[in-house]
């Protein structure tokens, strides 16, 4: 892969926004999320190149968690569900679009 050739490995900034909220309302409710996902939260947050394998398990994760979206309060704003919270972590539905669509402009690459 040439450098002309490089993907972009940061998030939108729709993905950021949403992990910024994650982060916010893991803050003020106490709950959702592991500390691996206020850690993926965080660079999303930042918006930093992500590696391919980061990619990939944010695919893994959402593949994973899609069921929490079926769960009480989740989207509730005023009193948000740990599942709403923690999707919103790792960059929502967006995230999760952007993930996908990731994983196959990086397919198996490995870390650099």
């Amino acid at each position: 892969m040439t450098d002309s050739d490089e993907i972009d490995l940061r998030c939108p900034q729709i993905v950021a926004d949403n992990a910024a909220k994650g982060l916010r309302l893991r803050q003020q409710f106490g709950r959702g999320g592991t500390e691996i996902g206020v850690a993926r939260a965080t660079e999303l947050k930042n918006r930093r190149n992500l590696s391919p394998s980061t990619i990939r398990r944010m695919v893994s994760y959402f593949a994973r968690h899609e069921v929490d979206k079926k769960g009480k309060n989740y989207g509730n704003e005023d009193n948000p569900s740990a599942g709403y919270i923690a999707w919103l972590l790792w960059g929502g539905d967006e995230g999760r679009a952007w993930a996908l669509d990731m994983k196959k402009k990086v397919g198996n690459a490995p870390d650099i």
